[in-house]
């Protein structure tokens, strides 16, 4: 029989992807927007499946919303991805971050439990939630030290989706992913900051990239890789938290080197530092242990940083 799938935040590059997975694989696919009639989904236009979506009004930080939206679909998976995504914005926005994604997930859960649908439920967690592990990759039993608005929300979240898995016997699991990027990432990223301007500065630009700490490190992988990953943990045996990353870190100098070589440039030239991008409070070194996603689901990364930054560098030069 084909599944029914409802993804939240379908118009985000998560989204747009595992909609894209989805609809390969059989799935009837449903997405939701806050205002689904007025959302341009480009990202679901690029991927060529806008047609093959379903798409619904949902505001998941209220209640009525987003029982009516689920009640419509009645889905055998729900993966929320929606909400506040940016970090730094929810250092100047910490009420609208807190409640699209706590009370977000909150109202979803609840629906499930109202309705007594019994839909295997995804939560979007965030490798954020661990702040800094002081050079010790991070695993799912890591504890959390959120150290932004953003983390102290989706940590909130996690421990929502784990009590309601264990109080209520749902299939409620947690994602906890490092970053990963695509091209369908906002130019409001750094990663694609740092890609389109090496790409501009290669075509005659004299501009200069200005960017905060380039110390800082991150584990990246690539984002189509991961919303594989999302649907493996809701095809477990059982409902469990599960850490997906590629398990490499780099420093954000070696993805502004690496970037700007692809294009033949030497990034000394034409990038500044500035206290302006700095955070209030920053984490400094990230990087996630997935052997349990491996043992468990199978699952692993095969994109690494400088894959990843060949591709949004092949992308751009191939749009140009």
């Amino acid at each position: 029989m084909t599944k029914t799938a409802l993804i939240t935040g379908i118009g985000g590059q998560d989204g747009a992807y595992l909609a894209q997975l989805l609809v390969s694989k059989g799935y009837q696919v449903f997405g939701t927007s806050r205002d689904a009639g007025a959302s341009k989904f480009d990202s679901l236009a690029r991927l060529g499946i806008s047609g093959q979506v379903n798409l619904l009004s949902m505001a998941p930080h209220d209640f009525k919303s987003t029982l009516t939206a689920i009640s419509k679909a009645r889905p055998d998976e729900i993966y929320h991805l929606a909400g506040q995504t940016s970090v730094g914005l929810s250092f100047e926005q910490p009420s609208e971050t807190i409640e699209s994604i706590t009370i977000g997930t909150l109202n979803i859960l609840e629906s499930l439990r109202f309705l007594e649908l019994p839909a295997r439920f995804y939560h979007a967690g965030s490798s954020e939630c661990f702040g800094d592990t002081g050079g010790i990759p991070a695993d799912e039993q890591t504890p959390f030290n959120p150290v932004s608005p953003y983390a102290v929300a989706k940590s909130a979240a996690h421990w929502l989706v784990r009590n309601y898995r264990e109080a209520h016997n749902m299939f409620a699991a947690n994602g906890i992913l490092f970053n990963h990027e695509s091209e369908l990432r906002p130019a409001r990223f750094v990663t694609q900051k740092v890609v389109q301007a090496a790409h501009r500065i290669s075509c005659g630009s004299s501009e200069k990239l200005t960017l905060g700490d380039l110390s800082i490190s991150r584990d990246w992988g690539w984002a189509p890789e991961y919303v594989e990953a999302m649907w493996c943990i809701l095809q477990a045996d059982h409902a469990d938290d599960f850490v997906i990353a590629t398990g490499e870190t780099n420093s954000l100098k070696d993805f502004v080197s690496q970037a700007f070589a692809c294009f033949g440039l030497d990034w000394t030239e034409h990038v500044l530092q500035s206290d302006q991008f700095m955070r209030p409070n920053e984490i400094v070194w990230s990087q996630g242990n997935p052997e349990k996603a491996k043992k468990i689901l199978g699952w692993q990364a095969s994109k690494r940083m400088r894959d990843v930054v060949k591709i949004l560098c092949d992308n751009q030069s191939a749009n140009k």
